[in-house]
C-alpha cells in the first residue's frame, strides 16, 4: 500500500516542481528584462536580477547558469515572441488581415513589454555578439518563409509590388520606435505615457502606412 501510494504521489509532485520552476524562470526573465534594458549587460548584476525577481542569487544560476546564459535566454524569448505573431500569414490569408494583424501584434508587444524590444535594440547597437546566429539562421528563415507567401500575394495581384523583406523592415521600425523610443514620443505628445486611445490610435496609423504602401485599402482590415 505504502509503495502505491508513493508511486501516485509522484506524477502530482514532478507536476508541481514543473510549475514551479516555470513561474520562477518565468519571474526572472521579466526582471532580467529590465535590468538589461536598464543598465546593459555589462552593468547587469545578479544579484541586481535577483532582487527584482524577488528569488535569491542561486535560484538564478541554477535555472540559468550565468549572467551571460539569462541574457541569451532574455534575447531569445524576446524573438520567440516576435517570430510567432507571423505565424497568421498564410498563402490562403486576406493580405489586409493579416498584415493588419501583424502590426497589432508588433504594437501590442511594444506597449506590454518595452524593455524587450530596448534589450533587443541595444544588442544589435553594439554589434550583435550574442544573436549572430538567431540573426543568420532562425530569423532569415522565417523572414524567407513569410517573404514568399508575400510574393505570393503579389503575384495573384493581391496587393502592390514590392521587396517583401523591406515590408518587414519598415513594419519593424515603426511598430518598435514606440517601446525604444519612447521617452521622445511622450515628449513630442507632451504626455506622461500613451493611454489606450492613444495606443489605439497610433496603431490605427501604423496600419494605415502599412496597408496604402501595398496598394490595400485600409479599410479592408480588421479592427
Amino acid at each position: 500500500m505504502s509503495e502505491l501510494m508513493n508511486n501516485s504521489a509522484s506524477p502530482r509532485t514532478t507536476a508541481s516542481r514543473g510549475r514551479i520552476r516555470r513561474e520562477n524562470e518565468a519571474r526572472i526573465l521579466e526582471a532580467a528584462e529590465r535590468v538589461f534594458a536598464e543598465t546593459g549587460l555589462a552593468g547587469a548584476t545578479m544579484s541586481q536580477i535577483a532582487q527584482a525577481a524577488g528569488l535569491p542569487k542561486a535560484n538564478l544560476h541554477y535555472y540559468f547558469g550565468t549572467k551571460e546564459q539569462l541574457y541569451q535566454a532574455v534575447l531569445t524569448a524576446i524573438l520567440e515572441l516576435w517570430l510567432d505573431a507571423t505565424d497568421a500569414m498564410l498563402p490562403e490569408s486576406d493580405p489586409a488581415l493579416a498584415l493588419a494583424g501583424y502590426v497589432r501584434a508588433k504594437m501590442r508587444h511594444s506597449r506590454t513589454r518595452p524593455f524587450a524590444s530596448r534589450v533587443f535594440a541595444n544588442e544589435l547597437l553594439s554589434g550583435a555578439p550574442y544573436l549572430t546566429d538567431y540573426l543568420e539562421i532562425d530569423l532569415k528563415q522565417r523572414v524567407e518563409a513569410k517573404s514568399r507567401i508575400i510574393a505570393g500575394w503579389i503575384s495573384e495581384g493581391r496587393m502592390a509590388a514590392l521587396d517583401p523583406r523591406h515590408l518587414f523592415f519598415m513594419i519593424w521600425a515603426m511598430t518598435q520606435t514606440y517601446a525604444d523610443f519612447a521617452v521622445q514620443i511622450r515628449a513630442v505628445m507632451n504626455v506622461e505615457s500613451l493611454d489606450d486611445d492613444a495606443w489605439e490610435e497610433a496603431t490605427g496609423e501604423v496600419i494605415s502606412f502599412v496597408l496604402r504602401g501595398c496598394g490595400i485599402t485600409p479599410a479592408a482590415s480588421a479592427p
